[in-house]
């Protein structure tokens, strides 16, 4: 019988040491941020005594939580200084959370949101029927440009100023450009709509300040998941610009979305803030000129990656076009990835091919041009695990202090 440990092993054997991770989704943390995960506040938590009857007023109901404020207090103030904000939280448990404390501090009942379609890449979690529908709001969507695979800003700010939203939401889990959030924050001035940014997937690239700095830019609110391009643990972050919106999302998050922060988290992802002030430019330079290679490198063999035009991506995902790999190559984006998976080639099932994780190991644009071919290969039903294996083996995890 296969006992827990053994599982645990051959997982980390196999995706620390034998595959290439290329979801989009997925990053790797540092040994540092890692060890922060199994101290003594991974059994800790804390109840703040404002909220608990006969006690306002005071900071907490439990004691010896003396460092743990202070871890909070830290990673708050990091936080604050990486991503420009004026306001910033840890204790969502995810991004969606992140979310749904983004979506409940900003509307009530009623309030119509205007966010990017599901059917442009939009995360499915603003979607009618999912979060919005907990909270009683109406959703439309933003215009958007295929061709350009972005928000039409200049349509998506007439659709503001003719509906008058509560909330205007960017952000998607299929991204591959900036946002021109100077046009959206224009007519959002005009009719007193709030502008929030979901950064879940570009996290990382937000704080090397590589793909656009939402919070420097007119972003009232900003959610997002501390794990995709931002090489953290699972985890959320709440910031704002906003004393208002920021005290709205306290006070309504406690019992009504989560009663436990994870401060073993908390800790680590205040280490990664470290880390990515240190090396976060560097390391978001780098994710974006991969992505690009990869796009091309994968373009010249003629494997279906689209927008060549305009250069494929500038942040950390390239999208695979569907309908050329099912026309030309015979397979849906599931058999794809399970072709790869086959070969120790990670990717998702959604037609995204990413390159955060990869490049925290330190591969460059050399290492692109070899995952390229491999990937086509593998596509084609070779087998190419043994030319893995030595790809793998010259990585090692990189952009971390020196130990």
């Amino acid at each position: 019988m296969v006992e827990l440990r053994d599982l645990v092993k051959a997982h980390e054997d196999w995706r620390l040491r034998e595959a290439i991770n290329l979801q989009a989704s997925e990053n790797v943390m540092s040994t540092e941020a890692r060890s922060l995960l199994s101290t003594d506040f991974a059994h800790r938590y804390t109840l703040p005594e404002d909220l608990v009857p006969g006690l306002a007023g005071l900071k907490n109901a439990y004691r010896g939580t003396k460092h743990t404020d202070a871890v909070e207090a830290l990673s708050e103030r990091y936080a604050r200084d990486l991503f420009r904000s004026a306001f910033a939280s840890l204790k969502p448990l995810s991004g969606h959370l992140a979310g749904f404390m983004l979506l409940q501090a900003c509307c009530k009942r009623g309030d119509r949101i205007l966010v990017v379609s599901s059917a442009h890449g939009g995360y499915d979690g603003y979607m009618p029927g999912y979060l919005p529908e907990y909270l009683g709001l109406t959703v439309d969507f933003l215009p958007f440009d295929e061709r350009t695979w972005n928000v039409e800003a200049k349509a998506a700010a007439d659709a503001i100023i003719e509906t008058k939203p509560r909330l205007v939401l960017v952000g998607a889990s299929l991204i591959l450009f900036p946002y021109n959030l100077r046009w959206l924050r224009g007519a959002c001035d005009d009719v007193g709509t709030i502008l929030g940014y979901d950064a879940s997937h570009v996290l990382g690239l937000v704080a090397g300040g590589e793909f656009q700095r939402p919070m420097m830019e007119g972003v009232d609110v900003l959610s997002a998941s501390t794990h995709k391009s931002f090489p953290g643990p699972q985890g959320g972050l709440f910031l704002s610009n906003r004393k208002d919106l920021f005290d709205r999302a306290m006070q309504t998050f406690l019992w009504r979305i989560q009663d436990n922060a994870h401060w073993n988290r908390i800790a680590s992802t205040a280490q990664v803030f470290l880390e990515m002030k240190e090396f976060g430019g560097a390391y978001a330079k780098q994710v974006v000129a991969n992505s690009k290679a990869l796009g091309k490198q994968l373009d010249l063999r003629g494997f279906p990656v689209k927008f060549a035009s305009l250069g494929y991506s500038r942040c950390h995902q390239i999208h695979v076009d569907p309908i050329v790999l099912r026309d030309a190559w015979g397979l849906t984006p599931a058999q794809f990835a399970d072709r790869l998976e086959a070969n120790n080639l990670i990717v998702d099932a959604v037609g995204r091919i990413g390159t955060s994780e990869v490049t925290r190991m330190g591969a460059t644009e050399d290492e692109m041009q070899s995952i390229a071919g491999l990937i086509v290969r593998a596509a084609r039903g070779e087998d190419v695990r043994v030319e893995v294996a030595e790809v793998r083996a010259g990585l090692r995890l990189s952009f971390v202090f020196p130990s």
